[in-house]
């Protein structure tokens, strides 16, 4: 099924990575330190090789973030080679979706031909969400490269018999560091990768199903050992696990991010509460077609499910190991697994999680397209092309149409051209022309496909670029877009800046309170580094010496700016909204005692009630205060 490959595509698939490479690198430096969470995290890692391995928030390793640290891995190592910023941080993440984009190239390629690989990478790159998330710092990035990579070996044990055990069990080693990105979610491709190859793998039944196990071995092996040396190295040795009220792994992984997710229980973990609501809109079918859901990635998700059932029905009765068939399982899985996914959970979701959809959205257009293409002499296949760009011209012009002041023309072309599409779809293989003209005006349809599907998606993905994203909850697009809830519970608040300019609300994966005055007010992104007083930076620098940390303040919101730009570890006490049991406020005392801890950076609150509200009460009757800049500081070694 696969064309012998050509110098022309090599061009061609050539040219997609530079330009893939550009608008992921293009201006990467005006989105700053994008999330401080893991900015801080990053930094952190950068300096001490045991916060690296755990993932912790300061280098004296004191509380990890909420995740597992892979993605974590890669950046720290960038900033300890070429130290850390902006740029040693974010173009790893860059050089991800770059990766990314060439795989979904390859595994299409494998089966289908070079413009259907091109069109898909092209689809993929384009989507405003995955450009928004290849250039922050979140671990999104990470995960989908190794999603992508996990089912391009699919495909080749799918191709394979001697080898096929060798490419599932790859499969399975990448969906385990998956797990070690961002936990759960990593597993929501294994049924789709699972069933496309038991249906047409080469190998006998017995033999597929011993490979399938061998993956699922691979898997364990690729997650579990992190998770076995965490759990089975004493407390005292290792940082408190944040999100986590037991200070477990484990506990995080089937609680706050695991079951918690689906059904919005979230009241073990950091700022619990109830769920279903201001987390990501009303939960159901329609979820990722609207809302701040839609512009990020459902410019194309009508066209890719209809691709599905279009690559089934090309499939029809063909062998077991069809290709077309175990194609359409394979990414078609993908996407209908995790979509109704993220379209069910009742606990937090944000819009940037949909760049788990990109990928599949890409492969499914770029496939069907050219089967389509490919068959347009007979009516059924010209009909279902010509719906097809009514459907995406008139979907589009919906999504365009919620910011109607962004390229009031954009919609308007969008709409015409998919019209005018769909009648030259319809018309041209019938027109008496000579070869040379229908080669012309089959070029021309062409073209006017991809527009009517891209030009939208295009837009948004350049104004995406042309603008800075910081904080916990972005968005692509312009300006107005989404409006993104806060997550996490009770404390949860919506965004007050407008999404486009990537203003997220602090904390809008947890539900964190209001900013800090250490933060300044930031929103969770670089404008909190750079509005940290540049007296409390030389204070701290000065007073760091000889204590474990320069500084504790509550929350990593408030801890981790401070951190970024002071270059000295600062204790976020509570984790990453302060409800994390960590420090007691008896061993909080203790490390006073002890000289561990010098100042206390003081907030606008103090916590969400527990020991972090101990602490701040404590520390305020018992010291005495000084204003530091803008920010009230306690000396921790005068009374």
């Amino acid at each position: 099924m696969r064309n012998s490959s050509r110098p022309r595509d090599s061009f061609l698939y050539g040219g997609l990575l530079v330009l893939t490479a550009i608008a992921y690198l293009w201006g990467l430096s005006k989105n700053g330190y994008a999330n401080d969470y893991y900015a801080a995290a990053v930094q952190a890692g950068s300096t001490s090789w045991k916060a690296w391995f755990f993932g912790s928030l300061d280098s004296s390793s004191f509380i990890t973030v909420d995740k597992t640290p892979a993605s974590l891995w890669l950046m720290g190592l960038s900033g300890r080679i070429f130290g850390f910023g902006v740029w040693s941080m974010l173009i790893p993440q860059a050089l991800m979706g770059v990766a990314s984009v060439g795989f979904v190239y390859v595994a299409v390629r494998r089966w289908f031909s070079a413009n259907a690989a091109l069109l898909a990478g092209a689809t993929f790159a384009l989507t405003p969400v995955a450009v928004l998330m290849f250039r922050f710092n979140n671990p999104d990035a990470l995960l989908v490269l190794l999603l992508v990579v996990a089912a391009w070996a699919v495909t080749r044990a799918i191709d394979s018999e001697k080898n096929a055990w060798r490419w599932m069990a790859l499969a399975g080693l990448l969906v385990g560091f998956g797990f070690l990105t961002k936990m759960l979610q990593a597993f929501l491709i294994l049924p789709a990768f699972g069933l496309a190859y038991l249906i047409a793998g080469k190998p006998a039944l017995g033999k597929r199903l011993l490979h399938s196990l061998t993956a699922l071995v691979a898997l364990i092996l690729g997650a579990g050992w992190w998770i076995a040396v965490v759990e089975l190295m004493p407390t005292s040795a290792r940082p408190y696990i944040g999100g986590s009220p037991t200070n477990s792994i484990l506990e995080l992984t089937l609680g706050y991010n695991g079951l918690g997710r689906l059904t919005g229980e979230e009241s073990s973990a950091v700022g619990g509460g109830a769920g279903g609501s201001g987390k990501g809109g009303p939960a159901g079918l329609l979820r990722l077609f609207g809302g701040e859901f839609g512009s990020q990635i459902a410019w194309l998700l009508p066209a890719a499910l209809l691709a599905v059932v279009v690559l089934v029905v090309a499939a029809g009765k063909a062998a077991r190991t069809d290709k077309t068939r175990a194609f359409a399982v394979l990414w078609g899985g993908w996407l209908v697994v995790t979509g109704l996914v993220f379209s069910f959970m009742e606990g937090t979701i944000h819009s940037y999680y949909t760049i788990a959809l990109a990928p599949a959205v890409g492969a499914l257009i770029g496939a069907a397209a050219m089967v389509l293409w490919r068959r347009r002499s007979g009516w059924p296949a010209r009909v279902t092309l010509a719906g097809g760009a009514l459907l995406t011209a008139g979907w589009s012009f919906s999504l365009l149409q919620a910011t109607p002041t962004f390229q009031p023309w954009l919609r308007w072309m969008v709409l015409v051209t998919g019209i005018i599409t769909a009648g030259l779809v319809v018309v041209q293989p019938k027109l008496k022309m000579s070869s040379t003209s229908v080669r012309r005006t089959g070029l021309l349809a062409a073209t006017l496909l991809a527009l009517t599907g891209l030009a939208g998606p295009a837009a948004y993905s350049v104004e995406t670029i042309r603008t800075a994203h910081t904080g916990a909850g972005p968005a692509a697009g312009p300006a107005g877009v989404g409006g993104e809830m806060g997550g996490g519970g009770t404390g949860g608040r919506a965004a007050t800046q407008p999404q486009g300019t990537g203003q997220g609300a602090p904390g809008a994966e947890h539900g964190a309170p209001g900013t800090s005055a250490g933060q300044g007010g930031s929103g969770g992104g670089s404008e909190g580094i750079s509005e940290v007083p540049s007296e409390l930076i030389a204070l701290l620098q000065q007073g760091a010496k000889g204590y474990t940390w320069a500084a504790a303040a509550v929350t990593s919101d408030a801890a981790g700016p401070v951190q970024i730009a002071a270059e000295v570890p600062v204790m976020a006490i509570g984790g990453f909204i302060g409800t994390d049991p960590t420090p007691s406020l008896s061993q909080f005392k203790e490390l006073v005692a002890q000289g561990k801890v010098h100042y206390f950076i003081s907030g606008n609150r103090g916590g969400r009630g527990g020991t972090s509200s101990e602490i701040t009460t404590w520390v305020s009757q018992n010291f005495q205060t000084q204003t530091v800049g803008n920010t009230t500081v306690y000396d921790l070694t005068t009374s």
